[in-house]
């Protein structure tokens, strides 16, 4: 499985948003290209422990089962429900966002395993670092196979 602490998947992941235009479209979704990159940007703030949202009655209950959709080779469904906190619904500037979220990749993967949050997900709850490592290379995969990079 592709991990954002390997270094080569890294460069991929920031080849991908390099792809992206401010006029890149979604093929599913309700959030256009600059919001997606605030809202990956906010998931990294998240795992870099910067941002602390609140578990999720939800994912209390069957988060920890529901782990299995993060950890394995399958993408991940369209249109899945996302942390209240990091929904991104107001205007945002392309260049900037894009900036912000290669930062940010850049930094947690020069950081490594041994940085990462120990604060829970606010679904899935309790993660290694290398659950982090895959979750957050599915998700950013995920949200670049929504604008086709």
């Amino acid at each position: 499985m592709k991990n954002i602490f390997n270094h080569i998947d890294t460069v991929e992941l920031l080849k991908r948003i390099d792809k992206l235009s401010p006029n890149s479209q979604p093929q599913w979704g309700k959030m256009n290209v600059a919001q997606m990159l605030a809202h990956c940007s906010s998931f990294q703030d998240i795992a870099m422990g910067n941002s602390f949202p609140p578990r999720s009655w939800l994912g209390i209950i069957v988060g920890r089962f529901a782990k299995k959709i993060m950890y394995n080779d399958k993408t991940l469904p369209h249109n899945l429900s996302t942390i209240p906190t990091i929904l991104i619904a107001d205007d945002r500037e392309f260049d900037i966002e894009k900036e912000k979220l290669k930062q940010k990749i850049i930094t947690f993967q020069n950081n490594g395993p041994e940085k990462c949050t120990t604060h829970p997900h606010p679904f899935f709850g309790k993660l290694t670092s290398e659950q982090w490592g895959i979750g957050i290379y599915k998700h950013l995969d995920h949200h670049f196979k929504q604008f086709q990079v």
